[in-house]
């Protein structure tokens, strides 16, 4: 909070009045005014029209296009999306009566970076320069650096073994004397880190010893930079007639349950929250949360989805025990993740066969391989569908 402050602060008293935007039509004075807290902004019309630009609201987003690039702005939230990737503004965007403030960063920061073969922001003179004076070039196609296996050199995904420190997971019924689920999913993790390494994919780990991660903070851990979020977990059942006959595996992505073993499973991972101890807010409540929420399942439910679904094919290659599909639910952990994100589910430790499989060392590693290969599909799948133009540089 205090760090956001003097962000906002610094850019308050580094804001000139106006600013000059020059381009083919010559040059234009804009404005520069104050938000109600003290931030700058400026107005979009006047913006937009000197830089060639267009504006149009719709269903709380403002959708403004400079140099045919287009940038989505959440109204009245510090957020928005360029390159379908979502990203974060020092200050709200604002609206008052008909008039759309954008932050002052949109001048200074947002364009020069994403349009900088065009513009140009002087902080001295407090001008935006268009330096070519005529409609953005198309660009020059990039070289393309592909591993070995043809995937695009530079992706990363982010592996969350479930559970861990104080937080055992399930007890293991049929797993052996003092293995819990938490020790489970950190092997298998593990494992599957090397994998994808060896693949010439970049992981990272939300834990790699046996220590508690607040479920709202892993979903951090994959940011903008990261593709795919993989949440690992073991399932059980409370005891009943038949329950240890019940095994397989199944593969989550974050929406509502459709089924009430499915709304069972995220309720019991759910539970892993009474584990915590301050260190993170729990479930998201604001409504402004419920808003971020959407936002992913609206930018990412199509990749999840996907993800989940080359993860279970290839389970089904190596697991022994059941395909029971791909799910959704609402698991706490992956409301957090602004990247495409899905859980495995690996298996039952209430059941014996399942219990033996999860816990020996070769088929562990079987597993990890099959999760690692279906990554690489959904990753080359995913460059098939943009042309390779996003993916590996945090899409």
């Amino acid at each position: 909070m205090t760090g956001a402050l003097m962000l906002l602060g610094a850019l308050a008293l580094g804001a000139p009045g106006q600013i000059t935007v020059t381009g083919p039509a010559g040059e234009a004075k804009v404005p520069v005014r104050k938000d109600p807290g003290g931030a700058p902004v400026i107005a979009a019309a006047p913006l937009l029209a000197a830089l060639g630009g267009t504006v149009r609201l719709h269903e709380g987003w403002a959708d403004v296009t400079v140099a045919r690039q287009p940038f989505r702005f959440l109204v009245g939230a510090p957020l928005y999306l360029f390159s379908s990737q979502l990203q974060t503004l020092a200050t709200p965007v604002w609206m008052v009566r008909d008039t759309l403030y954008l932050p002052f960063q949109f001048v200074s920061e947002i364009i020069p970076y994403f349009l900088g073969e065009r513009y140009r922001y002087d902080a001295r003179s407090a001008r935006l320069e268009d330096i070519t004076g005529k409609p953005a070039p198309a660009k020059a196609p990039k070289s393309v650096v592909r591993l070995p296996n043809g995937l695009r050199a530079g992706h990363v995904v982010t592996i969350d073994p479930g559970h861990g420190g104080v937080d055992p997971g399930n007890p293991g019924t049929y797993f052996p004397r003092g293995v819990r689920e938490k020790d489970v999913t950190l092997q298998v993790g593990l494992l599957l880190r090397d994998e994808l390494r060896e693949r010439g994919v970049g992981v990272r780990m939300t834990r790699t010893t046996d220590t508690l991660i607040a479920l709202g903070d892993r979903g951090a851990f994959c940011t903008a930079a990261c593709d795919l979020f993989v949440s690992l977990h073991v399932n059980s059942l409370a005891r009943r007639r038949g329950y240890t006959e019940v095994r397989g595996f199944e593969t989550y992505f974050l929406a509502e349950a459709r089924t009430e073993e499915a709304a069972r499973v995220a309720k019991m991972e759910n539970e892993a929250v009474r584990f915590e101890t301050g260190a993170s807010d729990g479930p998201m409540t604001g409504g402004l949360d419920f808003i971020l929420k959407d936002l992913q399942l609206n930018e990412h439910l199509r990749e999840s989805a996907r993800a989940a679904e080359l993860i279970q094919k290839q389970l089904g290659t190596v697991h022994t025990g059941d395909n029971r599909g791909v799910k959704q639910a609402g698991f706490m952990v992956l409301t957090t993740a602004r990247r495409p994100a899905i859980l495995v589910e690996m298996g039952y430790s209430t059941n014996p066969q399942d219990g033996r499989y999860l816990t020996s060392r070769v088929t562990q590693r079987r597993m990890a391989a099959a999760i690692a290969d279906a990554i690489v599909e959904y990753l080359k799948d995913y460059e098939r569908k943009t042309g390779g133009a996003e993916a590996g540089a945090g899409r």
